[in-house]
């Protein structure tokens, strides 16, 4: 099983978490925010699976008071970091 991470758990950050999860797509949010943006989250990261075309995945968001934007942005790249086989530095 292929595991990747994208972010940090730095105020403001969220940390992202991808590994292969055949036969669905699992998200797991905690932290912060979740209690109260739990499903803006987690429609955050959903579509980002759905325009990138990535299923099969689990998705592990550690929030420590991320926006929308930022939770995009480090969902894409630990997708991006899972297709190209491994770990940017």
């Amino acid at each position: 099983m292929r595991t990747v991470q994208a972010g940090t758990l730095e105020s403001m950050d969220c940390l992202v978490t991808v590994s292969d999860c055949p036969g669905e797509v699992k998200v797991s949010i905690s932290g912060s925010g979740a209690c109260r943006f739990r499903s803006s989250m987690e429609a955050a990261v959903r579509e980002t699976l759905e325009r990138l075309g990535v299923r099969d995945v689990s998705v592990d968001l550690q929030d420590n008071g991320a926006i929308d934007l930022i939770i995009r942005a480090r969902v894409e790249a630990a997708l991006r970091k899972r297709m190209e086989g491994g770990e940017a530095p």
